[in-house]
């Protein structure tokens, strides 16, 4: 299999805008985590697909590889998919650019899910991690999955879910994380398909896939890291950097 990682690159940004080109300790979001990502050795190329002079400029001028959009897009999926829509490649991994502290582990646990695929019954694989922070279970800007008993996506919402009509049951929350390893089939259908009501109205592309019948396998880490959403969260990566 030939296995690659895109990552999505997006300027503008509504609650923090050019995040990704803030300073993290000496170089720009974005490169600290493309660099993240060529460190874990798990890709046989690694390049940023992005709508900005400013970030190609930066990725390549490092000695990056970085690919410019060609159409506006609303999504991470849909950018990776014109990115990589004429390569031979298998699967695909969508990091997000905010996200400098990607590990080898968590990546690899997306990859292992493939491994094991023998009758390609898996369209996608991605993260879920426990949420320990009582404020996140509903915080909107959190995106939370729940899952069958073998792990796949079941559905993903801003609110909380499941609702815990019983106090009595211990439930367990999970957050899901921006990741995704896709074949590129299930990319390439996303790409065509039409969003639908329940994606319009969460703004979760994942869901698009579960309304088309694609089959989600959810792989939980413990590894939790830092999503730089807001200035706060600049401050907070720029701490755990040191």
């Amino acid at each position: 299999m030939k296995i690659i990682s895109v990552i999505p690159a997006r300027y503008a940004a509504s609650r923090f805008p050019a995040k990704l080109m803030q300073d993290l300790e000496g170089k720009p979001v974005i490169l600290r985590t493309y660099e993240a990502v060529v460190r874990t050795g798990l890709f046989q190329e690694v390049f940023v697909a992005t709508d900005s002079e400013v970030i190609f400029d930066t990725v390549v001028s490092a000695g990056g590889k970085a690919i410019m959009s060609l159409k506006e897009h609303d999504c991470g999926s849909d950018r990776i998919a014109e990115a990589v829509s004429s390569m031979d490649v298998d699967i695909i991994v969508n990091v997000q650019g905010d996200e400098p502290f990607t590990d080898r582990e968590s990546l690899a646990g997306v990859l292992a899910v493939f491994q094991d695929d023998i009758d390609k019954e898996i369209d996608l694989a991605s993260l879920m991690t426990q949420i320990t922070d009582p404020e996140e279970i509903d915080n909107p800007n959190t995106v939370k999955v729940i899952v069958d008993n073998r792990n796949f996506a079941l559905y993903f919402s801003r609110s909380r879910i499941p609702y815990p009509r019983s106090k009595d049951e211990n439930i367990t929350y999970f957050k899901h994380k921006g990741i995704y390893a896709f074949r590129k089939s299930a990319l390439m259908d996303f790409q065509r398909l039409p969003m639908l009501s329940l994606e319009a109205t969460e703004k979760i592309e994942a869901i698009r896939y579960l309304e088309y019948g694609k089959k989600i396998k959810m792989v939980e880490t413990h590894v939790t890291g830092i999503e730089i959403d807001t200035p706060e969260d600049l401050e907070r990566a720029k701490k755990a950097w040191k």
